[in-house]
């Protein structure tokens, strides 16, 4: 008897705008257990296809298996030396009744289209694993289609600001070339229409603007103005007036374009974002116990010997989650406590400090163990403000660590001594970490072991009789009469 092949479940958290298919369907089905997690990051991690000669893994759920043991017998033929070698032999099952079955087409040939579908995606999801924040700090976030465009020329000083500056030098300069054009192109029309042009080299002819009897003279003219740089060759009259104003509107364009565009070269050069290059930050994060705790360890080092005034550290947690209502979100934030409780997040950055988060009841990665590290999918952005000694401005650096970019039972080296009568600090070792012993479970498992057990109930009888009220069922002594003596 064959049996039927059942549908695939689908998963309140597709889309309902995509086609079901099977490239859509991967990465929101449920995973086995022993394989992967709950939450992931997307892409989600898959199983890469099994080598020629290694076992496959469990069959994929809500598909029907092939009978083994002492069923039925197998109707799987036995394997030619001209099959070819990476791929299993096709199991012939038998054509359902009103089918023509033309080729191999049962469950398990579909399950193996899917499998090998499934490992081209999964390739395809290593390749395409993009993070959030790269490692020096860049944040992988393009935004697209804006609509209100306008906003950005209300606030022109900060749109020029953050130019390239290739793109920042181009409106540099054009800002002056299209003035001094302008006002040059004014200059020549105003000649051209008085007569001065037609009465080049007339002495008795008073002109507008000396020496100015041609558009390229025009244009020097400009250029001399908005610059001051007057050789005295060209000048403007009292003959007409609006050469006059011509040369006191051109005057306040140029300052207010200086002002502009200095301004923006000053900000620019000066931007903290430099100083953030000298703040560096472990390769790798460290899982190992601290004070009887286990604690996720990062360092953190500034290589200037001017300091970071009221440095702050912080972390998110970025890590996608399916809700109890089937709603996928994304890339959810989480807070990373690094002490913001005691203080211990107000760095004095004068040698490189080691950043630590206890992994307690509040923090995401309590059940978290050395097994279930590997199948984990999420990432953690680490965040550095502080206000630069020599500018006053406020500066941020930016990393991240994956999980592939953390160790499980390790603990950094130090790198400061004492020298000289001074601490000297070696950076060469600041990446250097040394294996120390470290349980492999989670802090939940860990707190449940030094938990002591509760004591065993016992029963008593009294308390499984009924209460009885007072005076009843007890003999009460009457006290003595008066007149009774022994």
């Amino acid at each position: 008897m064959v049996v039927p092949e059942e549908p695939r479940g689908r998963s309140n958290s597709v889309p309902p705008a995509q086609t079901p298919t099977a490239k859509h369907m991967l990465p929101y089905l449920p995973r086995p257990p022993t394989h992967t997690s709950r939450y992931g990051t997307f892409p989600q991690k898959h199983e890469p296809p099994a080598a020629p000669g290694e076992e496959r893994g469990p069959p994929m759920p809500n598909h029907p298996s092939p009978p083994q043991g002492g069923g039925e017998p197998s109707l799987a033929p036995p394997h030619r030396p001209g099959d070819p070698p990476c791929c299993p032999p096709a199991t012939r099952w038998p054509p359902l009744p009103g089918t023509r079955s033309r080729t191999p087409e049962g469950p398990p040939g579909r399950r193996r289209r899917l499998l090998e579908e499934e490992g081209l995606v999964a390739q395809g999801g290593k390749r395409q694993r993009q993070r959030y924040v790269t490692k020096v700090g860049k944040c992988q976030v393009n935004l697209g289609n804006i609509q209100e465009k306008k906003r950005f020329l209300s606030d022109i000083f900060t749109t020029i600001v953050d130019l390239k500056y290739r793109w920042f030098l181009f409106v540099f300069m054009m800002c002056y070339i299209l003035t001094w054009v302008a006002f040059g192109t004014v200059y020549f029309l105003d000649a051209w229409a008085r007569g001065d042009v037609a009465h080049r080299g007339d002495p008795s002819w008073r002109a507008c603007i000396q020496n100015v009897d041609g558009f390229v003279s025009a244009l020097l003219f400009s250029v001399e103005s908005q610059r001051t740089i007057g050789y005295g060759a060209r000048m403007v009259t009292a003959d007409c007036a609006e050469g006059v104003i011509l040369l006191m509107a051109q005057s306040i364009v140029g300052s207010m374009i200086d002002a502009l565009m200095v301004g923006c070269m000053f900000v620019k050069i000066s931007r903290p974002k430099k100083r953030a290059q000298t703040l560096i930050f472990s390769k790798n994060c460290v899982i190992s116990r601290r004070d009887e705790q286990l604690c996720l360890m990062f360092r953190v080092g500034d290589l200037r010997d001017s300091h970071m005034v009221d440095a702050k550290i912080r972390a998110k947690l970025i890590k996608s989650r399916q809700t109890a209502e089937g709603e996928f979100i994304p890339l959810e934030q989480s807070e990373l406590n690094l002490g913001y409780d005691t203080g211990e997040d107000r760095l004095f950055l004068v040698e490189p400090q080691i950043v630590c988060h206890v992994i307690d009841r509040r923090s995401p990665f309590w059940d978290l163990s050395a097994e279930s590290l590997r199948r984990e999918q999420f990432e953690i952005i680490i965040i550095l403000e502080g206000i630069v000694e020599a500018t006053g401005m406020t500066c941020q650096a930016r990393t991240s660590y994956t999980e592939d970019e953390i160790l499980w039972g390790y603990r950094f080296e130090p790198c400061m001594s004492l020298e000289k009568g001074a601490f000297h600090v070696d950076y060469s070792r600041f990446e250097m970490t040394f294996e120390v012993q470290t349980p492999a479970a989670s802090a939940k498992e860990l707190q449940e072991r030094q938990e002591p057990q509760p004591p065993a109930l016992g029963l008593c009888w009294d308390q499984l009789l009924p209460p009885r009220p007072p005076g009843t069922g007890q003999r009460q002594e009457e006290p003595p009469e008066s007149g009774d003596t022994d």
